[in-house]
């Protein structure tokens, strides 16, 4: 099958796409790699660098390539950061994804698989399950959840086929760790490595299920020939605090020469305790996670130092009043 991926050089992206090519898929790739980078991309890959914004590019890479299906997997997941960027924010979570949609019925796509986010969930009893009825707390959850809808009204006034997979707190290599708003594991071993300390937003007992990337992967597949509709959460089932997973790194880093400090900062507003239930993954899609997170982030560490230096993003804020001192210029 031809299969199209936004945001293939992200960690999802780059992973997925490496996988679907040895499964003897060809895969066209888009991104405009403000979160990933080109050489996370196999080469195998047919790539596209644009931003998804641009319709008429967009439109025009639909109408040549003509792909089968589509995963759309670009977005920009900063929960705490999506109040001070709202119009980036839906600029690039929503509007974008409605332009993908949109391209997806004019070209008689298959279907779309939407990567949605666990934000959708916002303040609940944990483990989130399907079922439970979204409340988001946050722009970018509310990004999410409204795609989500939009999918629904788009099949049902035009036959697009959709699947909806909910992951959360997904990692493992070519996870981009020079964002300063997204990926804390990752922050921390950029920080540890450049000598900086740990930071913790309050006094680390929130909760967080890690889930290394390499369990995705076959049930982003089995999605692209059923479960028209349905929606999946996918993630690992075992939480930790985030002072545990943080102590758990300056073990790992001491084996090869690094020390690090903490730093508490002043709490953010987020959902303390924040995980899911897979049940219905397990049974539908063979999902399995076996994440071992001291092997992962030990990988993760290892490849991290054999990485070029990247320069660290820092975001344009629209909106400055109650912004935490962390990341204040």
């Amino acid at each position: 099958m031809k299969i199209l991926i936004t945001g293939v050089a992200g960690l999802i992206g780059s992973n997925l796409s490496k996988y679907l090519i040895k499964k003897g898929h060809q895969i066209i790739g888009v991104d405009d790699l403000s979160g990933g980078y080109k050489d996370f991309i196999p080469q195998e890959v047919k790539f596209y660098e644009i931003n998804l914004l641009n319709e008429n590019k967009l439109k025009q890479i639909f109408e040549s390539e003509r792909p089968d299906y589509v995963f759309h997997l670009a977005a920009y997941a900063a929960e705490g950061l999506s109040p001070y960027i709202r119009k980036y924010n839906y600029e690039n979570n929503v509007i974008s994804s409605i332009n993908v949609i949109n391209n997806c019925i004019n070209n008689e796509v298959k279907k779309i698989i939407f990567t949605s986010s666990m934000a959708v969930y916002g303040i609940g009893k944990p483990p989130f399950n399907e079922e439970q009825l979204p409340s988001p707390v946050d722009p970018y959850g509310i990004a999410k959840y409204t795609v989500e809808q939009d999918l629904k009204e788009a099949y049902k006034k035009f036959g697009l086929k959709y699947t909806i997979i909910r992951p959360h707190n997904v990692i493992g290599t070519n996870q981009n760790i020079w964002d300063r708003y997204r990926n804390v594991i990752g922050i921390w071993i950029r920080k540890i490595i450049n000598g900086e300390p740990i930071s913790i937003y309050g006094d680390g007992l929130q909760k967080r299920a890690f889930s290394d990337i390499k369990y995705y992967l076959e049930p982003f597949e089995k999605v692209l020939y059923d479960f028209d509709g349905e929606i999946f959460n996918i993630g690992a089932d075992t939480e930790f605090k985030i002072i545990d997973v943080a102590n758990t790194l300056q073990d790992i880093s001491k084996k090869y020469g690094f020390s690090s400090s903490i730093i508490h900062y002043e709490p953010r507003t987020e959902v303390k305790d924040a995980f899911c239930n897979h049940d219905k993954a397990k049974k539908y899609l063979n999902f399995n996670d076996q994440t071992n997170i001291e092997e992962t982030i030990e990988d993760m560490f290892v490849w991290a130092l054999k990485q070029p230096s990247r320069e660290v993003k820092y975001m344009n804020y629209e909106i400055e009043k109650n912004l935490y001192t962390f990341w204040r210029k």
